[in-house]
Order: structure tokens, then sequence, then C-alpha cells
């Protein structure tokens, strides 16, 4: 397979781009804050040349160390996956998604500056950004004008140029991949590739289809509990050192050790129910006991009922927070969003459907489909648990970047491997609708404006009929 070249900011731990890699793109300069996520990254892309720092300071050493190595030749792809946690609504304190003043307090909301330089500089065949879907509407200040503006729509009307924008919004469960990740992308691809316009020809955009959704044929989603036995791990328990360790895997199937109280606290949240230990009407001594979902002390012992409950100068009192944590996963769903908080019982949905314990890194890992031959070196040894678990709840699952590079393959190849997604799809208008939302409310363009829709005529029947038969593996 003829590689492609490809450049890739905020890298985290590379994961993401070995799905890109995979589809056939070849990573020539690969740019990450943390020198420890990026040395597992260099591992997953050897050949491919490391830039460590803050790339609002490194920005113009990627693109000198990728001339040094291409000369004047373009990247056929830059994919960008910059923080997340300035968008992210599981984050409090952030004020409101409109006020741009808040916004931009934390600076990590104005790196898709940096994004836009870096594309204008390179000229990529194709530019990828993912994040959360707060990243189409959350408001920052323009880096000129200073006027409201989120994120995405400075990034397409930066480089409306030279480039059209095709945004999706999705849970990526509905890929194969075995957790509820909803993400936005944000694909703009260059006016001047002839692939562009055979693609929007027959109204599709550079995206993948759907495998695994509801409204795909008779799909759907990989469950929590298919994914985990198909792997057939032993099974771990929270109860003792020993118990909570796999001798196998090289310490990543292990979870941390929880004292009585906590591990009691979990042993009474029915298994498969995907109910928490805020439900639970249980006393440590008294077993079963009636009470409201209120309570806090046993009626009958007054000791404290298996809730998350602490004692604060002698008080007891619930544990502040989402009551949305201390909870089983659903065993009949993909499991929960894997996230940076994975090894913490008190962060959202991180309890085992069955077993009485967090996931492991190594579960965690593969609900995010990295691949079984990723490559870690020493870094659990050197670095720990809590930096391998926030790589992987930061990076992007690979199986749908594979899928999707696959795409972006066919779009230089003029030959499409696996069919793209329609534009009538529901995750693309509910991309647009929240872009013109939200420049509507700033007062912009908008962003539909600079996609030319005189290049994507309605497919005629003949035209969907040769593209079916150009890719027979997928659903038409």
């Amino acid at each position: 397979m003829k590689k492609l070249r490809a450049v890739s900011l905020f890298s985290n731990c590379g994961a993401g781009d070995v799905g890109y890699r995979k589809a056939g793109f070849e990573f020539e300069v690969m740019a990450e804050l943390d020198p420890r996520r990026l040395e597992v990254c260099l591992l997953n892309h050897e050949g491919a040349e490391g830039v460590a720092g803050d790339l609002r300071v490194t920005w113009p050493t990627v693109i000198k160390k990728y001339r040094s190595r291409a000369g004047k030749t373009r990247p056929a792809l830059l994919c960008a996956c910059p923080p997340c946690q300035g968008m992210s609504s599981a984050r409090s304190g952030k004020g409101s998604h409109d006020d741009p003043e808040a916004g931009s307090k934390d600076e990590r909301n104005l790196l898709v500056t940096i994004v836009a330089k870096v594309a204008l500089e390179l000229q990529p065949g194709i530019l990828v950004v993912e994040n959360v879907p707060a990243f189409f509407s959350r408001k920052v200040h323009h880096p000129e004008d200073k006027e409201p503006v989120s994120a995405a729509n400075y990034l397409i009307s930066t480089l409306a140029e030279n480039y059209v924008a095709f945004p999706i919004i999705t849970d990526l469960c509905d890929f194969g991949v075995p957790q509820s990740r909803n993400r936005a992308f944000l694909t703009l691809v260059r006016k001047d590739l002839p692939g562009l316009k055979d693609m929007l020809k027959i109204g599709r955009t550079p995206f993948p289809r759907a495998t695994h959704a509801l409204d795909v044929g008779n799909s759907k989603p990989v469950t929590i509990m298919e994914a985990l036995d198909s792997f057939g791990l032993p099974e771990l328990d929270a109860a003792t050192p020993t118990s909570a360790t796999s001798a196998e895997y090289a310490g990543f199937h292990s979870v941390p050790v929880w004292n009585e109280r906590i591990y009691a606290m979990v042993a009474a949240i029915p298994k498969s129910s995907g109910k928490s230990a805020w439900e639970n009407e249980k006393c440590i001594h008294c077993g079963p006991v009636n009470v409201s979902a209120d309570t806090i002390e046993c009626p009958i012992c007054r000791s404290p009922l298996l809730r998350p409950i602490v004692q604060d100068e002698g008080v007891y009192r619930f544990v502040r927070g989402f009551k949305s944590s201390y909870r089983r996963m659903h065993a009949e769903r993909p499991a929960a969003t894997v996230t940076t908080a994975s090894g913490h019982i008190g962060s959202d949905y991180t309890i085992h459907p069955t077993q009485n314990r967090l996931l492991s890194p190594i579960e965690c890992a593969l609900l995010q489909t990295f691949p079984a031959d990723f490559k870690w070196g020493n870094t659990l040894s050197k670095y720990g648990h809590s930096n391998v678990r926030e790589m992987i709840g930061e990076a992007v699952p690979p199986a749908f970047t594979k899928m999707h590079g696959q795409v972006l393959r066919s779009i230089f190849l003029r030959k499409w491997e696996i069919a793209p997604m329609p534009q009538s799809d529901e995750r693309v208008k509910k991309g647009w609708d929240k872009l013109a939302a939200a420049a509507r409310k700033d007062g912009r363009t908008d962003p539909r404006t600079y996609f030319n829709l005189s290049l994507a005529p309605k497919p005629s029947k003949e035209k969907i009929k040769a593209f079916t038969f150009e890719a027979p593996d997928c659903n038409p």
C-alpha cells in the first residue's frame, strides 16, 4: 500500500493515529505536550519525528521538521485532537457555554488557532479535528475581532478560502466501538482535490457509514459484556491486593483495592443493573432496611448506610458531587465513556457490571479499541497507572479512525474502499445544526454558506447504483 504523508498535533499516546496509519497514512511529525505520552506515541509510529512541548511555542518546529523530511510536498492529512477538558460538560465551574469570557479563561479552548496556523502553512489535503460536541458551540473570543465565536466556526471561516468543511456529531458505538462515546469530528477537504467533487456528486461526506447503529438495518451496538467476554481476561476482585491483580498482562490487568466499607457499598449494588450506590437500601451491620432516598443513617443502629457518605466533623453527610457517580455499568449496553478518571470509583460509570471492582487499564484500552499489539514499553512501571489511564481515556478509538482513514484515502485514490456517509445522515445534520445555531447566536456567517452546494447536486439513481457497485462490501 502506498503511504500518504501525515502530521499529527496533540498526538497523546498515538492510539487514534494508529487507525489512520492502518488505513494508509504515514506520520512524519507528531507533536504532544507531555513527553511521557510522546514516548509511547513514537513507540507505535516508528520513523515519525516527535515534537514535545506546548504547541503555542513549538508549532514552527513542526513546520520545520516536516519540511526537512518532505520538502515542498504537502501532507495528505493533518490530524489534531486539542484537549477537550475546557469544553467538556463533565467539568463544572466553566461558566455558560454562551459566555466567551468564561470560555476564553481556559486557554486550551483557543488551541484551535494553532491548528489553523499549521494548516495555513502546510496546506494539507485533508484536516481532521476531533473533540467533544461542545467544540461546535462553546464560545471563546475571536483572536482578531474579540467577538464571540465557537472554536469550530473560527476554524471553518479561517480556512474557507481553500477548504470545504464537513461536520458530524456521533456516538462512536454506532461504529462498533463497545462504549458510548459522543464526539464531534470536523473534516476539511481542500477544494483542489479531484476526489472532493467525485464525493459531492454522489451526495456523500468524508466519513464512514455507521455499522452498528439502530438506524442501520438489523445492526445494534456491541455491549460491554460482549466485548469483555471476547477478551477472555481473568476475573478480578477489589477486596485484596492478591485478588485485584492478575499475574499476566504486565500489570495492565489490575485494579485499585478498596477498604471494607467501599467494597461492601459496591457489592450491595445489584449486578448488571446499571444502578448506583446512591440507591442502596442496606446497612453494613443490619442488612436491608426500608429508607428514603435522602436517608443517611441506618434507622436501626445509626451507622452510615452503604451509600456515598463521609464523616465531616463528627457528622455524616453525603459525598458532594453528581448522583450519576458510584454506578455499575449496564451489562446489556455499550460501556460508559472511558475517561481519564477510569481509576476513580466516584467518577460517573466506572464500576464493572458484574464484578466488585473498576475496569482494569487493559480493559479500558480494549474498550477504546486499542490493538492488541499496541506498544507501551515500560510506561506503567515508570509513570504509574494514573498516567496510563489518562492516555487511554483521551485517545480517539482507532477502530473508528481506521474506518475514517479508509474513506479519506479514497478521496485521494478516487476509488471507494468503504461507503462514505451520506450528506442526509442525521449525524451530519446534527453537526451542521449545532454549528449554525452557534453562528446565529454570535451574529456570524452561517458556516453552511462556505459549503459550495453547487458541487453537490442531488445524485441520480444511476449515480447511486454506480457507487454501490464500486463498494460491494458495504451496505448500499
